[in-house]
This record gives C-alpha cells, structure tokens and sequence, in this order.
C-alpha cells in the first residue's frame, strides 16, 4: 500500500537531506514536488495545499534553515503534519453504553458484510460479547453471508423473519441482546450502488430508533476520491461518528486515506489490509505516516507477532534448538508460525529503511520470500516421518523421491537440508556459549 506516494516522497527526501545548508528556494522547490507527489496520490486538492501550506510555515522557520541537519528538519515536519492530517491521536469506538450499538453504513462491494464479521472475531477475541443483525432485508444474499459469518466466528446473529419491517428487526434485536447479555450489537444496514434519497430515509430512521453511540462507514480505500465524496455525502445526510478503511492493501496511492478524515473531520478507527478476519487493524495516525514515509513501523509489526505467534510453542522451539533436538518437524512448525503474520509484503512494509527501497526491489523480496516458504514446505511435507526426525538419512535416492514429490529440483532439497544443519550449528553453538556463561557466573 502506498507505494506510489511513499516512493516519490522518500526520492524527495533523499534530495533534501543532500543539502549542508538549505535556502527558502529549495525548501520552496521540495515542497511543490511534494505537493506534485500528494496530488499524483489522488489526495483531494484543497487538502494537499492546506498540508503543503502548513509545512511551508515551519520549513521556513529559523529552526530549519540554521539547522545542521536542514533536510531532516524538514522531514520531521513533513511527519508531523501528514500525523495531524490523518487525525493526530487514535480513536476507538465509544463502549460507553451496554449494549454498545454498531451501525454499520456503506455502499455495495465496499466490504460492510465482511468487516461485520471480522469485527466480531475481533471483538470476540478481546472478550466481548458480540451480536450481529442482518438489516439489508432487501438482498437476501447478505443476510445468508452474514449468518455463515456468525457461525463461522461463533457469534449470535439476528436475521429477519418472513414479512418483518426494519423497524420490527431493530427492536427485536434490541430486546434479544439485552436478554443475551451482549456487549456489542452491530447492525449490518442495507447499501446502494449509490447514496438515495431512499437508502438516507432507511438510515436516518433507523439511526433515530437505535439512538447508536457508534455510526460507521465501510469505505473502499481503492476507489481513491470518490471514497472521499461518498464519506461526505453520509456525513451530511446521515451523520458519522467514524470511518473504517478496507483494501487498503490494493490502494497504491494512498488518496482515500490521506484525505478523507481532513475532509470529513471524522476519525478514521480502523483500516482493512487483507482478505483474513486478522486483517482487520487498528489505525494509528503516527505509525500510518511513519509507513506512507518509509519510516517502518516496528510498534506495529510486533503487535502482530504477539496477535498471531503461539508464545508456548515459540518457547518449545528454542529450547529445542538449545537442547540439539530441534528436527523438521520443528522447522514445518516454525513455517506455519510465520505465515500466520500474514503476506511477507505487508511485513517488510514495516521495517524501517524497506520503504526507502524501489517498488520493484520491495516486491521482489516479497514473492521471492513467500516462494521461498511455499517451496520449503511442499519439500517438507514430501519427506517421511522418520527422515523429518533424522534427516541424515538422506541419501541420493531419497532427495530425488522428495525432489519428484515436491516439485522442486535436488539441488533445492540440498540448499534446505545445508541451511537446516547450519541453523542447528549455530543453535549447538548458543547452547555451549550459555554453559560457558554459567560456569563463569559460578
């Protein structure tokens, strides 16, 4: 995401901290390519010459120009205001009231239905009590995907019974999760292909019925501005208290999300980066410009490990690498660890100085790291039982039968069989320097 914008804004950079001592031209010739780069990222026009103008006033500034570090200086405020630009601070939703209600708003294809359900394993994950309520009576197909959204979650769900008005739903669900005990209700509304006069009168009535702490709009990141109208449009007929971003992870630009909270004033609280209920992040102003300028962002990266990494397994894998019988077995293990972070690409984008890398060169880690997983395991899981706990066992014809059955090429099975011994090597190694360690400290 944001490989457009990020890759032009860091060649600007890189320009700017060349300079030993910067003059208000260059500072003023910096800025207009920046302002080049947000407008080619389809940010709103009014929005990219407020940012720029803000910017310039302290570029300009005595800090900046007698700085020793000039180009830095600049960067820094660069940062700032691309913060204050996506909102400053993090927001959450408003768990104030209990039940907390949830109403969810959005066009056709911008991901409502499916950002239900991956809040509800979220909200689940954390402890709450979560009901869904299928409100689009007019497209049955939802009120189906949202009840195998529920079950697959393991979630209640409240659909619409035969002949029911929405008004009647509403106050069914209303009374059911009160009888339930639910934290939180989301209600899944109907959507258009376009905002109505009809779809507006649905939701305003069912706004002031439901009296929701919490109203929602499920944008399409990848549509870029036009995500920007629509938000504006529901903030004035309808009236938002927060806006949810998905595919964020097919939006190269990065437009929606650099101008639709300055345009809107509404909070952006969470961002959509893939297709897995996991996939489904919290938005942080800061850390989401430190990634849109390359910065990385570790805070992040290690949330998700934590998410998504079993720490007890983890801590049986070391002390098998410690104790020497850390085996295939292990490393399969091992795999399946990591690729629950996610796509590799996704990771490398919040790894401090991976921003500052061509598009091409980031991409090319990415496919070549995610083949590189795929093609270790298909070999893995080619091997028996007995050659994944004593893989000195094999020999030529065993390497061409685990080659044959794995797609891959002999050599291949070598280069895993070499790098696996070197890291079992190096884990004997660890192992002896720890007892050195002890007996000194004795």
């Amino acid at each position: 995401m944001f490989d457009r914008i990020s890759g032009s804004l860091q060649k600007i950079f890189r320009n700017l901290r060349g300079y030993g001592r910067l003059s208000e031209r260059n500072v003023q010739d910096s800025l207009r390519e920046v302002r080049l780069a947000l407008l080619e990222a389809d940010v709103n026009y009014q929005v990219a010459r407020d940012f720029i103008t803000r910017v310039k006033e302290k570029a300009l500034g005595k800090d900046v120009l007698e700085s020793i570090t000039p180009g830095q200086q600049v960067v820094k405020h660069v940062h700032d205001e691309m913060v204050e630009l996506l909102g400053g601070t993090r927001r959450d939703f408003d768990w104030a009231a209990k039940p907390s209600l949830v109403m969810l708003l959005g066009l056709h294809g911008a991901g409502k239905t499916t950002t239900a359900g991956k809040l509800a394993a979220r909200w689940k994950a954390e402890g709450r009590k979560v009901m869904l309520v299928a409100c689009d009576l007019r497209r049955p197909a939802a009120v189906d995907q949202l009840r195998i959204l529920a079950e697959a979650v393991g979630v209640e769900v409240v659909t619409p019974q035969r002949g029911e008005k929405l008004r009647e739903l509403a106050g069914r669900a209303q009374r059911q999760a009160v009888k339930s005990n639910a934290d939180v209700v989301v209600f899944d509304t109907g959507g258009r292909f376009q905002v109505d006069t009809e779809l507006v009168q649905e939701l305003k009535e069912l706004r002031e019925q439901l009296d929701p702490k919490n109203i929602v709009l499920v944008l399409d990141a990848a549509i870029g501005q036009e995500s920007v109208n629509v938000a504006q449009t529901f903030q004035k007929e309808v009236g938002l208290t927060g806006l949810i971003l998905t595919k964020l992870d097919g939006d190269a630009r990065g437009g929606a999300a650099l101008s639709v909270q300055a345009v809107t004033q509404c909070p952006i609280l969470l961002v959509g980066t893939g297709e897995r209920p996991s996939d489904l992040e919290p938005f942080h102003p800061e850390r989401m410009a430190s990634r849109i300028l390359g910065m990385g962002d570790v805070v992040t990266l290690v949330e998700k490990a934590q998410q998504a990494l079993d720490e007890k397994e983890m801590e049986k894998m070391q002390e098998a690498l410690l104790e020497g019988s850390f085996d295939l077995n292990d490393f399969l293990d091992q795999l399946q660890q990591v690729k629950k972070l996610g796509p590799l690409e996704n990771l490398l984008e919040m790894m401090p100085g991976v921003g500052a890398l061509p598009p091409g060169a980031k991409a090319g880690m990415a496919g070549l790291s995610d083949r590189d997983l795929k093609r270790t395991e298909a070999i893995i899981r080619s091997m028996t039982v007995e050659e994944r706990v004593r893989p000195g066992l094999m020999n030529a014809s065993r390497k061409r039968r685990v080659a044959a059955g794995s797609g891959t090429e002999v050599r291949e099975v070598n280069d895993l069989l070499r790098n696996f011994e070197r890291a079992k090597d190096m884990s004997r190694r660890m192992k002896q320097m720890q007892k050195r360690l002890l007996r000194r400290a004795k």
